[in-house]
């Protein structure tokens, strides 16, 4: 929505929306970004799909997003996060052959990427991969293709042969209007509160590094910028996450939201045994901001007050595309990032 608003000529490529209800659907994009429904294990469909658009910049960001349905399916989490990934890099090597002129590709992969250690510092870009569960493990095999492909096909040092510059965004957990999905933190407590329901928390003392959805897409916008004007500086990881003090834990998250309610709001704590999910992780932005010029705007509370103002138009029955504008619009006066309206 904030590519086709700054007049980019936006297509899509994903399997149909998997709930109900969904943005993608409230907001009737389909109607306005030419949509290509397709699985990217689909490497035909998905090579076609790019040939057929002309892209010159593509972003990665299919994907099997979930820790706790990586547990109850770890051979689709492999398939769709890391075969998935050399399916979008072998269609972009194909594409570039039939004369599309791609100069950037952005793989969006997660802040789980890292070999957690439960340190009460932030991971940085050069930090060790790892991943003790399968989503978490599958994210960093997708940084791992992504840099195979980048020192074998896509090398900086031949940019003036292949012109094509690709990195990799690591963002934190994101939080925003119109998620709907399962077994994640907001959507839970939201779906719960508008049904005057009890919270569930799993693992409140979970310390996570929240940021609004805008937070890292700008950031994702910068870098292709980058990527596109000057590939090989800028070929590597990055980091996007909130600022340290807006690392809060799950308790802390649904407390604020209970309170913020207009109805009434509680949450119960559960003591049944959990699948393991890290209990400390955040992120050192440092390099992004220092190099890139980025840095969040939002603290954790705005964030949440967005999801609030949003989740209410919804029950109003607004006009939920006017809403998300609006909301990129106070984004990006706040931003006050020179290269991000061009």
């Amino acid at each position: 929505m904030w590519l086709y608003r700054l007049g980019a000529k936006v297509t899509g490529y994903a399997l149909p929306p998997a709930t109900t209800p969904s943005l993608f659907e409230l907001c009737g994009l389909d109607k306005w970004i030419p949509t290509v429904y397709g699985n990217i294990m689909d490497l035909q469909k998905l090579q076609k799909a790019l040939i057929d658009a002309r892209p010159e910049i593509v972003i990665h960001m299919a994907a099997q997003p979930l820790v706790r349905a990586s547990y109850d399916n770890p051979l689709e989490t492999y398939q769709t996060n890391v075969l998935g990934t050399v399916h979008l890099f072998e269609s972009v090597r194909n594409a570039i052959k039939d004369g599309i002129p791609i100069k950037a590709v952005l793989n969006v992969t997660t802040d789980k990427c890292y070999e957690n250690k439960e340190w009460h510092w932030g991971y940085r870009e050069n930090d060790q991969l790892g991943g003790y569960d399968p989503y978490s493990n599958s994210k960093a095999c997708s940084e791992l293709v992504t840099a195979s492909y980048r020192s074998s096909f896509f090398n900086p040092e031949d940019y003036s042969k292949h012109g094509v510059g690709i990195a990799t965004a690591r963002a934190g957990n994101v939080i925003g209007g119109g998620d709907w999905a399962e077994d994640r933190l907001m959507p839970d407590c939201i779906r719960k509160l508008i049904k005057g329901e009890e919270i569930n928390i799993r693992n409140p003392e979970a310390i996570r590094p929240w940021q609004h959805v805008l937070e890292p897409l700008s950031g994702y916008m910068l870098l292709t910028q980058k990527l596109y004007e000057q590939g090989p500086l800028y070929s590597e990881g990055w980091n996007f996450g909130p600022e340290d003090g807006d690392a809060k834990n799950v308790e802390w998250m649904v407390n604020e939201l209970c309170a913020r309610w207009k109805g009434s709001g509680s949450y119960v704590i559960e003591n049944k045994s959990q699948p393991h999910e890290a209990r400390f992780l955040k992120l050192d932005c440092s390099k992004a901001k220092a190099i890139l010029g980025w840095h969040p705007v939002w603290d954790v509370g705005a964030a949440i007050g967005k999801v609030m103002e949003w989740t209410e138009a919804y029950l109003e029955k607004q006009e939920l595309t006017a809403v998300c504008f609006r909301q990129i619009e106070e984004y990006t006066k706040a931003n006050k990032l020179g290269g991000m309206d061009r």
